[in-house]
């Protein structure tokens, strides 16, 4: 019977999904996903991280160990082997500090995989893992060409037992893994290596559920999907039907698909009115054609596209392929797939192949990321040595230099850690964490020890989520009262004595709108009031200025999480009622927006 594994959570929050719901319902997503039954949740890696970073609103640990305050199910984390979750390799004290740190926030089992499948590039992290006293299973990218073929992959295949993988699990990045294939590869690896064997898949037209099927019917024992409204958006595998299929075939399946609808439900109150950005069809037939990742050709589209130069996609994609079997036939997934791209456009924009080149790609050329699975062609290898000059060699990130370069930046390892992976990328989400943590008076942060800090959670949400005014908490020496403002809960009248139990009650008035046409945003919760993503940079909004739905307007900060407020209509923001970091109580009004009805159809 084949485990289900979640992944919902860990594309929610990465691109092009990261930040369009906030954290209480990404929370309120896991404690429902807790209950669906299976037997692991993925919520980070390497699109996480990036993208936290990237938008500099929230600490990726913080959420980690928010949702772990909340499940039981283990939790997983997708590694790219001696990169982590960046774009850089780092040493084995750096690896060995991460997993711990990661360890410590709550990861149960590690997803860790090769970007070059070179798996002795694992070893150091096998090892961090093991010491970590948490569950090891190794990744294999499947991509077309010598990568994809079935004696590469099981000859690596046979290496892992002996790093103490608890599982083999297949990585599909590009859609291209055809339902018998699937079958093959995890009959042949599971037989090569004792080990049991999982697959994640994904694509358009149906073939990644197709693939997840066979793939389950030849004993695969752990398959990836997500709930619908993402499955749907980013090519994925539906765990609803899934679930459903699986049991049709006589595989009996644990979740409870019933309890994924509601999951659904809760991603389409924040997504269901938000198309994501479209994958143009002219990119989707690309990818499917080439057997690409389906983002890093629409990156190389948006790139030509900026150079006015959309007509030459073909080339690129060409070029992509040519390169590929020139250094090796590596994976295409990330960051490997992107540094071939990044050279792909160079050639073909400056018509001249190799004229120069991506640093990046010279360290793959010397090794300095592993061994590919193919042969590198010896002219682009000469290339690179003539093109490299007398500059020094990039050396691994090690947290030693980290710390010594931090200057004041990082105050904890896990803050360090980020600065290493992202260098100076991380800074502006550090000065935000820095900026919001003076002063600050959140539980975390405060005497609150964290069991306490949870139980207040629970009672804010309770508050939050009923009709219930006010709830007091004493506890030795801790008091702690939640309660409603008074606009969003009048007083009600007694009932006279000896009045009866029930009366029938009156004819409910209408709603009508506020007299002065304005749209009032409220606090969802309790928490510090933020007008900017971070100390020095400009407000999100000023009074004035229009707004379109979905726009970000505040950042609401609780228990160290950063969830952000934003616009349900289009309009024009008339009052602003709440200074840059106050803190504010739940229905607290702090926008009024005008909103913009009636507009003539040219205006749209």
């Amino acid at each position: 019977m084949p485990q289900l594994v979640d992944t919902t959570i860990r594309l929610l929050g990465q691109e092009p999904l990261a930040g369009r719901m906030p954290t209480a319902a990404v929370l309120r997503l896991a404690g429902i996903l807790d209950e669906a039954g299976f037997g692991l949740l993925e919520v980070s890696g390497g699109g996480v991280f990036d993208s936290a970073v990237r938008r500099g609103v929230e600490s990726p640990w913080e959420r980690i160990r928010a949702i772990h305050a909340r499940t039981k199910t283990p939790l997983g984390m997708a590694l790219r082997g001696r990169f982590l979750v960046g774009s850089r390799p780092v040493d084995g004290d750096f690896v060995r500090r991460f997993v711990a740190s990661a360890a410590e926030s709550g990861i149960d089992v590690f997803r860790l995989h090769d970007p070059l499948n070179d798996v002795s590039n694992l070893r150091e992290a096998a090892e961090a893992i093991e010491a970590a006293g948490r569950e090891f299973d190794a990744g294999l990218v499947y991509s077309p060409g010598k990568t994809g073929e079935t004696h590469e992959l099981v000859e690596q295949a046979r290496k892992l037992p002996e790093l103490g993988a608890a599982r083999i699990v297949l990585n599909d990045p590009t859609g291209a893994l055809q339902p018998h294939r699937a079958a093959e590869l995890v009959t042949q690896v599971a037989e090569a290596s004792g080990l049991p064997v999982g697959v994640y898949c994904q694509g358009a037209v149906g073939n990644a559920l197709a693939a997840a099927l066979e793939a389950g019917r030849a004993g695969a024992d752990l398959i990836g999907c997500a709930v619908y409204p993402v499955a749907l958006a980013l090519h994925r595998v539906s765990g609803e039907g899934l679930a459903q299929a699986l049991t049709g075939l006589g595989l009996e399946c644990a979740v409870d698909v019933e309890a994924l609808w509601r999951a659904s439900d809760i991603v389409d109150e924040h997504i269901g009115d938000e198309p994501v950005t479209p994958l143009a069809p002219r990119v989707a037939a690309r990818a499917a054609e080439h057997s690409l990742p389906a983002g890093l050709v629409a990156a190389l589209d948006v790139h030509l596209r900026a150079h006015a130069a959309s007509d030459r996609i073909d080339d690129v994609l060409e070029e992509l392929e040519r390169i590929r079997a020139e250094v090796g036939s590596p994976p295409l997934a990330a960051p490997i797939g992107h540094i071939l791209a990044s050279q792909a456009l160079l050639n073909v924009l400056s018509a001249s192949r190799y004229q120069t080149l991506v640093d990046e790609l010279r360290a793959l050329l010397e090794g300095r990321y592993g061994t590919p699975p193919g042969q590198v062609d010896p002219t682009v290898r000469r290339a690179a040595e003539l093109l490299g000059g007398p500059g020094e060699e990039e050396e691994e990130v090690g947290l030693t230099e980290v710390r010594a370069s931090a200057e004041g930046l990082a105050a904890s390892e896990e803050e360090l850690l980020l600065l290493g992976l992202f260098g100076e990328e991380a800074e502006p989400l550090l000065r935000m964490i820095r900026g919001r943590s003076h002063g600050e008076e959140s539980l975390a942060a405060g005497a609150v020890d964290q069991a306490r800090a949870e139980r207040i959670r629970e009672i804010v949400r309770i508050v939050q989520d009923s009709g219930v005014g006010e709830v007091t908490i004493e506890d030795d020496d801790l008091r702690v009262t939640v309660r409603r403002t008074d606009d969003r809960l009048p007083d009600l009248p007694q009932a006279p004595a000896g009045a009866p139990l029930a009366v029938e009650e009156p004819e409910p008035a209408p709603v009508e709108p506020p007299s002065d046409g304005l749209v009032r945003v409220e606090a969802p919760m309790v928490g510090t009031f933020y007008r900017a993503s971070q100390p020095g940079a400009p407000p999100f909004v000023e009074e004035g200025d229009p707004v379109a739905p979905g726009q970000t307007l505040c950042i609401l900060e609780a228990m160290k999480l950063m969830n952000e407020v934003k616009a349900d209509v289009e309009g024009i923001v008339r009052t602003i009622s709440v200074e840059n970091a106050q803190p504010v109580e739940f229905g607290q009004l702090l926008f009024e927006l005008e909103p913009l009805n009636g507009r003539p159809l040219d205006a749209l």
